[in-house]
């Protein structure tokens, strides 16, 4: 699981993303709102750690820009103010949570479950990852305005890839999740869908891809062009 963490305090940044992934995170650090905005829209989180005092963007901005952009990713926001018109006025802003400097950081990791436990409840309409959008209602995936033509095992297998953005899911996560089972079904099976999608996705140039790790598995990928458009 990948998680942003928006704070403009370098030792602090690296404090933070150093304990996370202790704990298992994948984290990304940023020390600004517009580059957080960016990386929100490009890469798939499952939570975001916004400090209120941010250079040029607050924390309050990138709550209400993120969410005028309809996104439903979980903001934890963390600053050295208590006061309660500043937590009313994060929570109106947009943010799911407020954490106090300091804190303890078994009070941040606890939060930070709490919120993915809620995202993860609330089954999600439609999944973007920069120019590719799924929609799970009417199972069907565009990138760049073009609707794909996708088998049902060509679309989860997508669909998983984009949901775990970020992520290299090994062949058994990959039956697992598209077949259901990864006993008694050859793994070669991944592979070949790996291959189908691809011969639909790279043509189009968007700058999303079906990346290799050899001997482990696959992940979705996106270049920085694709995510900022």
């Amino acid at each position: 699981m990948r998680l942003l963490v928006v704070e403009d305090e370098e030792e602090m940044g690296r404090l933070i993303a150093r304990g996370l992934e202790a704990e298992g995170y994948a984290v990304d650090v940023t020390d600004n709102g517009v580059d957080a905005l960016i990386k929100a829209g490009s890469v798939s989180y499952v939570a975001a750690l916004v400090d209120v005092m941010l250079p040029g963007m607050s924390g309050f901005e990138f709550c209400r820009h993120l969410r005028s952009q309809a996104s439903t990713l979980p903001i934890l926001l963390l600053t050295a103010r208590d006061a309660v018109d500043d937590r009313v006025r994060g929570l109106d802003a947009g943010a799911d949570d407020y954490l106090t400097k300091p804190f303890a950081f078994a009070e941040l990791t606890a939060r930070i479950r709490a919120l993915v436990r809620r995202e993860t409840a609330t089954p999600k309409l439609s999944v973007r990852v920069g120019q590719l959008v799924i929609d799970n209602q009417t199972r069907r995936a565009v990138i760049a305005g073009t609707s794909l033509a996708l088998s049902p095992k060509e679309f989860e297998l997508l669909r998983v890839l984009a949901q775990r953005q970020g992520e290299v899911l090994t062949r058994s996560e990959i039956l697992t999740e598209v077949w259901g089972k990864s006993e008694n079904i050859d793994a070669n099976v991944v592979d070949q869908y790996v291959s189908y999608l691809r011969r639909k996705i790279d043509p189009l140039g968007s700058g999303i891809s079906i990346i290799t790790r050899r001997g482990i598995g696959y992940g979705l990928d996106i270049d920085d062009l694709a995510g900022s458009v």
